[in-house]
């Protein structure tokens, strides 16, 4: 079973209908769901704004990256040749 990122879910049907969608979130996040199995999430523009943005210096980027390298390793790798 998957770890939903948010209470709030709406299938495919009634995505058909954004405004009613946005209507229930309010400015949360909903999960997109096609048969039971989460496809992706909408974001209404309100839940955006509210998020504050901060720059990451160099070192915390670095820390980040080493820290998740052995998860992505296998994409680094990949990127080389791109």
């Amino acid at each position: 079973m998957e770890t939903l990122l948010t209470p709030l879910t709406a299938s495919l049907t009634e995505l058909r209908e954004p405004g009613k969608v946005i209507a229930k979130a309010g400015n949360q996040p909903v999960a997109i769901l096609n048969r039971n199995e989460m496809i992706g999430y909408f974001v209404p523009k309100g839940a955006v704004s509210e998020v504050a943005l901060v720059a990451a210096s160099h070192t915390q980027v670095q820390d980040f990256l080493a820290s998740r390298l052995p998860e992505i390793g296998h994409v680094l790798d990949y990127l080389k040749d791109k």
